[in-house]
């Protein structure tokens, strides 16, 4: 999957999908069960077991939504890598509590993680990914990069005045101004700017086909014309400097 949904809403319902289908995993599955665990017990380990799967994965969510949003873009690497990680987070809130003296579990780390996590994961993981696909689905049209040049889009701001609409392909590049943003597009084939109160973050976050090559800089990559020296990239009719931390981000350019 190379595209992610950034929304911490939905994937705060796959958390809650996934702490239930874990509760009744634990529950009427019982892995580890020798027949010496009551009733009871077993409320509480799969109550357990699915709390701590949803604040894994919603721990997860803020997370990816923070990688996101900083470097633009996600991969296939990246979404193995996410879902490893919340078999991780699992693993190690799962073994703190069996053997905390809530549970006071007996099997040692590697049994636990054979016996129980191993098997949750194999039947899990597939439910994750077919969870994590679906709701990129629910991505909007904006979000998702998916405007065509000559769709006009709404760049809003905080005051109710402050808005710009223009085409897609016209928007050259979006600039930090302290509280403001100043947003560089071509009208009648000249440069022209517009101050709208925002943030970069939230413009990045609304139209994810920018770039970000700076830290107080986006530029659409479609003006992007050459290279002017190692520091500094030339657009239509402005150039601007390219920080080293962002200077990856070019590289499909």
């Amino acid at each position: 999957m190379k595209t992610l949904n950034p929304s911490v809403k939905h994937h705060f319902l796959i958390g809650i999908f996934i702490s239930i289908w874990l509760f009744i995993f634990a529950f009427f599955i019982r892995p580890f069960d020798d027949g010496t665990i009551s009733f009871k017990a077993w409320i509480l380990i799969s109550t357990g077991f699915s709390l701590i799967a949803f604040l894994c994965y919603a721990l997860l969510a803020i997370v990816q939504k923070s990688i996101y949003i900083k470097i633009s873009k996600w991969s296939v690497g990246f979404e193995i890598g996410a879902i490893l990680c919340f078999h991780l987070l699992f693993l190690v809130g799962t073994f703190l509590y069996y053997k905390s003296p809530i549970l006071n579990g007996g099997y040692d780390f590697l049994h636990f993680s054979d016996k129980i996590i191993l098997k949750s994961a194999l039947i899990s993981t597939p439910i994750i990914v077919l969870a994590r696909i679906y709701v990129t689905k629910l991505i909007p049209q904006k979000e998702e990069g998916l405007i065509s040049e000559n769709e006009n889009i709404i760049i809003r701001g905080e005051n109710k005045l402050d808005i710009l609409r223009i085409k897609k392909s016209d928007l050259v590049c979006v600039s930090n101004a302290q509280n403001y943003v100043e947003i560089f597009f071509v009208e009648n084939n000249q440069l022209k700017s517009k101050l709208i109160r925002s943030t970069l973050k939230k413009v990045q976050t609304d139209f994810d086909f920018l770039v970000q090559i700076h830290r107080s800089h986006l530029v659409n990559p479609s003006h992007f014309k050459a290279w002017k020296n190692q520091q500094t990239i030339s657009l239509t009719q402005i150039d601007l400097p390219v920080s080293k931390n962002y200077k990856d981000n070019l590289l499909f350019l």
